[in-house]
Protein backbone atom coordinates (compact mmCIF):
# COMPACT_ATOMS: atom_id res chain seq x y z
CA UNK A 1 0.00 0.00 0.00
CA UNK A 2 1.11 3.57 -0.74
CA UNK A 3 -0.07 5.59 2.26
CA UNK A 4 1.16 8.84 0.77
CA UNK A 5 3.77 9.83 -1.80
CA UNK A 6 7.12 8.10 -1.15
CA UNK A 7 5.73 5.85 1.57
CA UNK A 8 5.31 2.20 0.56
CA UNK A 9 4.01 -0.06 3.32
CA UNK A 10 3.65 -3.83 3.48
CA UNK A 11 0.47 -4.36 5.51
CA UNK A 12 -1.49 -7.34 6.78
CA UNK A 13 -4.33 -8.31 4.47
CA UNK A 14 -7.54 -6.48 5.34
CA UNK A 15 -10.82 -8.43 5.46
CA UNK A 16 -13.06 -8.10 2.43
CA UNK A 17 -16.82 -8.20 2.04
CA UNK A 18 -18.46 -11.01 0.12
CA UNK A 19 -19.16 -10.39 -3.57
CA UNK A 20 -22.28 -8.58 -4.74
CA UNK A 21 -24.42 -10.44 -7.30
CA UNK A 22 -22.31 -9.27 -10.26
CA UNK A 23 -18.91 -9.64 -8.58
CA UNK A 24 -16.33 -12.32 -7.75
CA UNK A 25 -13.61 -12.67 -5.13
CA UNK A 26 -10.17 -13.18 -6.68
CA UNK A 27 -7.21 -14.59 -4.78
CA UNK A 28 -4.21 -12.91 -6.36
CA UNK A 29 -1.41 -15.14 -7.60
CA UNK A 30 0.81 -12.80 -9.59
CA UNK A 31 1.19 -9.05 -10.18
CA UNK A 32 3.37 -6.97 -12.49
CA UNK A 33 4.99 -3.67 -11.52
CA UNK A 34 4.27 -0.90 -14.03
CA UNK A 35 5.83 2.51 -14.46
CA UNK A 36 2.55 4.04 -13.35
CA UNK A 37 2.91 2.22 -10.01
CA UNK A 38 6.25 3.99 -9.60
CA UNK A 39 4.59 7.31 -10.44
CA UNK A 40 1.88 6.71 -7.83
CA UNK A 41 4.54 5.83 -5.28
CA UNK A 42 6.24 9.18 -5.87
CA UNK A 43 3.10 11.28 -6.17
CA UNK A 44 3.50 12.07 -9.86
CA UNK A 45 0.41 10.28 -11.16
CA UNK A 46 -2.26 12.99 -11.48
CA UNK A 47 -5.14 10.51 -11.19
CA UNK A 48 -4.25 8.69 -7.96
CA UNK A 49 -5.65 9.38 -4.51
CA UNK A 50 -4.09 8.19 -1.25
CA UNK A 51 -3.89 5.91 0.59
CA UNK A 52 -3.95 3.46 -2.28
CA UNK A 53 -3.34 -0.24 -2.78
CA UNK A 54 -1.55 -0.17 -6.12
CA UNK A 55 -1.38 -2.80 -8.84
CA UNK A 56 -3.36 -2.97 -12.08
CA UNK A 57 -1.55 -5.87 -13.77
CA UNK A 58 -2.62 -8.98 -11.89
CA UNK A 59 -3.94 -12.50 -12.25
CA UNK A 60 -5.44 -14.90 -9.76
CA UNK A 61 -7.99 -17.59 -9.06
CA UNK A 62 -11.70 -17.15 -8.34
CA UNK A 63 -12.59 -18.03 -4.74
CA UNK A 64 -16.22 -16.87 -4.53
CA UNK A 65 -18.91 -15.94 -7.04
CA UNK A 66 -21.84 -13.55 -6.77
CA UNK A 67 -25.33 -14.93 -7.21
CA UNK A 68 -25.85 -13.28 -10.59
CA UNK A 69 -22.58 -14.33 -12.20
CA UNK A 70 -22.62 -16.72 -15.14
CA UNK A 71 -19.75 -18.15 -17.18
CA UNK A 72 -17.19 -18.19 -14.38
CA UNK A 73 -16.57 -20.90 -11.80
CA UNK A 74 -14.73 -21.21 -8.50
CA UNK A 75 -11.14 -22.31 -8.96
CA UNK A 76 -10.86 -20.72 -12.40
CA UNK A 77 -7.74 -18.71 -13.16
CA UNK A 78 -8.43 -15.22 -14.48
CA UNK A 79 -6.74 -11.99 -15.48
CA UNK A 80 -8.51 -8.84 -14.35
CA UNK A 81 -9.09 -5.97 -16.75
CA UNK A 82 -8.40 -2.93 -14.52
CA UNK A 83 -10.74 -0.61 -16.47
CA UNK A 84 -14.08 -0.06 -14.71
CA UNK A 85 -16.49 2.04 -16.77
CA UNK A 86 -20.04 3.26 -16.22
CA UNK A 87 -21.38 1.80 -19.47
CA UNK A 88 -23.72 4.74 -20.10
CA UNK A 89 -21.76 7.89 -20.96
CA UNK A 90 -20.84 8.97 -24.50
CA UNK A 91 -17.43 7.20 -24.67
CA UNK A 92 -18.99 4.00 -23.30
CA UNK A 93 -21.85 4.16 -25.80
CA UNK A 94 -19.44 4.37 -28.74
CA UNK A 95 -17.27 1.49 -27.53
CA UNK A 96 -14.48 3.41 -25.79
CA UNK A 97 -14.94 2.63 -22.09
CA UNK A 98 -11.24 3.20 -21.48
CA UNK A 99 -11.97 6.93 -21.52
CA UNK A 100 -15.28 6.70 -19.70
CA UNK A 101 -16.38 9.99 -18.18
CA UNK A 102 -16.60 8.22 -14.81
CA UNK A 103 -13.56 6.00 -15.29
CA UNK A 104 -12.08 4.07 -12.39
CA UNK A 105 -8.94 1.98 -12.70
CA UNK A 106 -7.87 -0.66 -10.22
CA UNK A 107 -4.69 0.49 -8.50
CA UNK A 108 -5.30 4.14 -9.37
CA UNK A 109 -8.82 5.37 -8.62
CA UNK A 110 -9.74 2.34 -6.50
CA UNK A 111 -7.59 -0.14 -4.59
CA UNK A 112 -5.75 -2.53 -6.86
CA UNK A 113 -4.39 -6.02 -7.02
CA UNK A 114 -1.21 -5.92 -4.95
CA UNK A 115 -2.93 -7.77 -2.10
CA UNK A 116 -3.98 -11.28 -1.28
CA UNK A 117 -7.68 -11.03 -2.17
CA UNK A 118 -10.05 -8.48 -3.67
CA UNK A 119 -13.57 -8.18 -5.05
CA UNK A 120 -13.86 -7.32 -8.75
CA UNK A 121 -16.71 -7.06 -11.27
CA UNK A 122 -17.23 -10.41 -12.94
CA UNK A 123 -17.33 -8.62 -16.30
CA UNK A 124 -13.69 -7.63 -15.79
CA UNK A 125 -12.49 -11.24 -15.45
CA UNK A 126 -10.94 -12.94 -18.47
CA UNK A 127 -10.40 -16.68 -18.15
CA UNK A 128 -6.84 -17.96 -18.57
CA UNK A 129 -6.72 -20.96 -20.93
CA UNK A 130 -5.11 -24.14 -19.63
CA UNK A 131 -2.14 -23.80 -21.95
CA UNK A 132 -1.17 -20.32 -20.72
CA UNK A 133 0.80 -19.98 -17.49
CA UNK A 134 -0.34 -17.52 -14.83
CA UNK A 135 2.98 -15.71 -15.19
CA UNK A 136 2.55 -15.13 -18.91
CA UNK A 137 -1.16 -14.33 -18.51
CA UNK A 138 -0.20 -11.48 -16.16
CA UNK A 139 1.47 -9.84 -19.17
CA UNK A 140 -1.89 -9.61 -20.94
CA UNK A 141 -2.71 -6.20 -19.51
CA UNK A 142 0.47 -4.42 -20.67
CA UNK A 143 0.11 -6.15 -24.05
CA UNK A 144 -3.45 -4.83 -24.25
CA UNK A 145 -2.03 -1.30 -24.04
CA UNK A 146 -0.04 -2.02 -27.19
CA UNK A 147 -3.06 -3.62 -28.85
CA UNK A 148 -5.10 -0.53 -28.07
CA UNK A 149 -2.71 2.03 -29.57
CA UNK A 150 -2.21 -0.06 -32.71
CA UNK A 151 -5.94 -0.52 -33.11
CA UNK A 152 -6.24 3.27 -32.88
CA UNK A 153 -3.58 3.91 -35.55
CA UNK A 154 -4.36 0.85 -37.62
CA UNK A 155 -1.67 -1.74 -38.39
CA UNK A 156 -1.09 -4.26 -41.17
CA UNK A 157 1.57 -5.90 -43.29
CA UNK A 158 2.01 -2.79 -45.44
CA UNK A 159 3.16 -0.67 -42.52
CA UNK A 160 6.60 0.36 -41.37
CA UNK A 161 6.45 1.22 -37.68
CA UNK A 162 8.89 3.43 -35.78
CA UNK A 163 8.74 2.87 -32.03
CA UNK A 164 10.38 5.39 -29.74
CA UNK A 165 11.56 3.57 -26.62
CA UNK A 166 12.59 -0.06 -26.04
CA UNK A 167 11.32 -0.36 -22.49
CA UNK A 168 8.26 -2.36 -21.52
CA UNK A 169 5.88 -0.22 -23.58
CA UNK A 170 8.07 -0.31 -26.66
CA UNK A 171 8.59 -4.06 -26.46
CA UNK A 172 4.87 -4.76 -26.18
CA UNK A 173 4.12 -2.51 -29.15
CA UNK A 174 6.89 -4.23 -31.09
CA UNK A 175 5.45 -7.69 -30.43
CA UNK A 176 1.90 -6.76 -31.38
CA UNK A 177 3.07 -4.92 -34.51
CA UNK A 178 5.15 -7.93 -35.59
CA UNK A 179 2.16 -10.18 -34.98
CA UNK A 180 0.35 -8.12 -37.62
CA UNK A 181 3.25 -8.51 -40.05
CA UNK A 182 4.59 -4.95 -39.94
CA UNK A 183 8.22 -3.93 -40.40
CA UNK A 184 9.44 -2.51 -37.07
CA UNK A 185 12.14 0.01 -36.19
CA UNK A 186 12.96 0.65 -32.53
CA UNK A 187 14.93 3.66 -31.25
CA UNK A 188 16.40 3.93 -27.75
CA UNK A 189 19.54 5.20 -26.02
CA UNK A 190 20.20 1.97 -24.08
CA UNK A 191 22.17 -0.80 -25.79
CA UNK A 192 20.78 -3.57 -23.58
CA UNK A 193 17.22 -2.54 -24.33
CA UNK A 194 17.94 -2.41 -28.04
CA UNK A 195 19.37 -5.93 -27.88
CA UNK A 196 16.15 -7.11 -26.23
CA UNK A 197 14.20 -5.42 -29.01
CA UNK A 198 16.22 -7.35 -31.60
CA UNK A 199 15.45 -10.57 -29.74
CA UNK A 200 11.75 -9.74 -29.93
CA UNK A 201 11.96 -9.27 -33.69
CA UNK A 202 12.89 -5.64 -34.35
CA UNK A 203 13.96 -5.31 -37.98
CA UNK A 204 16.09 -2.24 -37.19
CA UNK A 205 17.41 -1.05 -33.81
CA UNK A 206 18.71 2.52 -33.64
CA UNK A 207 20.92 3.81 -30.84
CA UNK A 208 19.56 7.36 -30.72
CA UNK A 209 22.44 8.49 -28.50
CA UNK A 210 24.75 7.95 -31.47
CA UNK A 211 22.63 7.95 -34.60
CA UNK A 212 20.21 10.54 -35.92
CA UNK A 213 16.81 8.88 -36.01
CA UNK A 214 15.30 11.08 -38.77
CA UNK A 215 18.28 10.34 -41.00
CA UNK A 216 18.14 6.60 -40.34
CA UNK A 217 14.43 6.27 -41.09
CA UNK A 218 14.30 8.65 -44.08
CA UNK A 219 14.86 5.80 -46.56
CA UNK A 220 12.11 3.61 -45.13
CA UNK A 221 8.81 3.02 -46.93
CA UNK A 222 10.19 3.89 -50.37
CA UNK A 223 11.83 7.03 -49.02
CA UNK A 224 8.68 8.41 -47.42
CA UNK A 225 9.47 7.46 -43.82
CA UNK A 226 7.56 5.21 -41.42
CA UNK A 227 3.82 4.98 -41.95
CA UNK A 228 3.19 4.53 -38.21
CA UNK A 229 5.09 6.20 -35.37
CA UNK A 230 4.50 5.22 -31.74
CA UNK A 231 5.75 7.42 -28.90
CA UNK A 232 6.20 5.16 -25.91
CA UNK A 233 8.71 7.41 -24.18
CA UNK A 234 6.59 10.42 -23.26
CA UNK A 235 9.26 13.00 -24.08
CA UNK A 236 7.54 16.14 -25.44
CA UNK A 237 10.11 16.83 -28.16
CA UNK A 238 9.52 13.42 -29.70
CA UNK A 239 6.08 14.32 -30.98
CA UNK A 240 7.51 17.15 -33.07
CA UNK A 241 10.12 14.75 -34.44
CA UNK A 242 7.47 12.12 -35.11
CA UNK A 243 5.59 14.61 -37.27
CA UNK A 244 8.77 15.35 -39.21
CA UNK A 245 9.73 11.74 -39.88
CA UNK A 246 6.29 10.22 -40.52
CA UNK A 247 5.25 9.39 -44.05
CA UNK A 248 2.56 11.42 -45.79
CA UNK A 249 -0.77 9.92 -44.68
CA UNK A 250 1.09 8.60 -41.65
CA UNK A 251 -0.41 7.86 -38.25
CA UNK A 252 1.12 8.77 -34.90
CA UNK A 253 0.15 7.02 -31.66
CA UNK A 254 0.91 8.70 -28.34
CA UNK A 255 1.26 6.48 -25.27
CA UNK A 256 3.64 8.38 -23.03
CA UNK A 257 2.55 11.66 -21.53
CA UNK A 258 4.00 14.72 -19.88
CA UNK A 259 2.48 17.90 -18.51
CA UNK A 260 5.16 19.91 -20.30
CA UNK A 261 4.14 21.82 -23.44
CA UNK A 262 4.91 20.16 -26.75
CA UNK A 263 5.77 22.15 -29.90
CA UNK A 264 4.07 20.63 -32.94
CA UNK A 265 3.97 22.08 -36.45
CA UNK A 266 0.45 22.46 -37.80
CA UNK A 267 1.99 22.90 -41.22
CA UNK A 268 3.60 19.46 -41.05
CA UNK A 269 0.36 17.83 -39.92
CA UNK A 270 -1.68 19.47 -42.69
CA UNK A 271 0.97 19.09 -45.42
CA UNK A 272 1.18 15.33 -44.86
CA UNK A 273 -2.40 14.90 -43.64
CA UNK A 274 -1.11 13.16 -40.54
CA UNK A 275 -3.42 11.58 -37.97
CA UNK A 276 -2.54 11.82 -34.27
CA UNK A 277 -4.06 9.33 -31.85
CA UNK A 278 -3.95 9.43 -28.09
CA UNK A 279 -4.25 6.04 -26.45
CA UNK A 280 -5.13 5.23 -22.85
CA UNK A 281 -5.44 1.82 -21.20
CA UNK A 282 -7.44 -0.65 -23.33
CA UNK A 283 -10.97 -1.01 -24.57
CA UNK A 284 -11.91 -4.59 -23.74
CA UNK A 285 -8.96 -6.04 -25.65
CA UNK A 286 -7.71 -8.52 -23.04
CA UNK A 287 -9.76 -11.41 -24.54
CA UNK A 288 -8.05 -10.78 -27.89
CA UNK A 289 -4.64 -10.72 -26.23
CA UNK A 290 -5.43 -13.93 -24.35
CA UNK A 291 -6.31 -15.60 -27.66
CA UNK A 292 -2.94 -14.50 -29.06
CA UNK A 293 -1.17 -15.95 -26.02
CA UNK A 294 -3.09 -19.21 -26.18
CA UNK A 295 -2.36 -19.66 -29.89
CA UNK A 296 1.33 -18.86 -29.46
CA UNK A 297 1.13 -15.87 -31.80
CA UNK A 298 2.52 -13.86 -28.88
CA UNK A 299 5.34 -15.36 -26.82
CA UNK A 300 6.29 -12.64 -24.30
CA UNK A 301 7.68 -14.76 -21.43
CA UNK A 302 11.19 -13.30 -21.80
CA UNK A 303 9.81 -9.93 -20.71
CA UNK A 304 9.62 -11.25 -17.11
CA UNK A 305 13.13 -10.46 -15.97
CA UNK A 306 12.73 -10.82 -12.18
CA UNK A 307 10.17 -12.23 -9.72
CA UNK A 308 9.99 -11.31 -6.03
CA UNK A 309 7.86 -12.66 -3.24
CA UNK A 310 5.16 -10.10 -2.50
CA UNK A 311 6.56 -9.58 0.99
CA UNK A 312 9.75 -8.30 -0.69
CA UNK A 313 7.94 -5.64 -2.71
CA UNK A 314 10.24 -2.88 -1.43
CA UNK A 315 13.23 -4.68 -2.93
CA UNK A 316 11.37 -5.16 -6.19
CA UNK A 317 10.50 -1.46 -6.45
CA UNK A 318 14.07 -0.49 -5.57
CA UNK A 319 15.39 -2.67 -8.39
CA UNK A 320 12.99 -1.18 -10.94
CA UNK A 321 13.98 2.34 -9.96
CA UNK A 322 17.72 1.94 -9.43
CA UNK A 323 18.58 -0.51 -12.21
CA UNK A 324 16.15 -0.01 -15.10
CA UNK A 325 18.79 -1.40 -17.46
CA UNK A 326 18.38 -4.80 -15.78
CA UNK A 327 14.60 -4.95 -15.83
CA UNK A 328 11.72 -5.17 -18.29
CA UNK A 329 8.85 -6.56 -16.26
CA UNK A 330 9.28 -7.31 -12.55
CA UNK A 331 6.63 -9.56 -11.02
CA UNK A 332 5.38 -10.05 -7.48
CA UNK A 333 4.44 -13.58 -6.42
CA UNK A 334 1.51 -13.66 -3.99
CA UNK A 335 1.41 -17.44 -3.55
CA UNK A 336 3.89 -17.62 -0.66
Amino acid sequence: MVDEPNRLRIAAAAPIDGPCPDEVVVRVLRGGICGSDIHILHGSNPFARYPRVIGHEFAGVIEAIGSGVHGLIKGQRVVVDPVVACGHCYPCRIGRPNVCGHLEVFGVHRDGGFRTRLVVPAANCIAIPDGVSTEVATLAEPLSIAANVLSRTGIDTADTVLIYGAGTVGLTVLQVAKLHGARCIVADIDAARLERARNFGADVAIDSSRDDVPTRVATENDGLGPSVVIDGAGIPALLAEACRVASPAGRIGILGFSAAPCPVSQQEIVRKELALFGSRLNRKLLPQVMDWLASGRLAPAAMITQTFAARDARDAFDLVERHPERTVKVHLDFTG
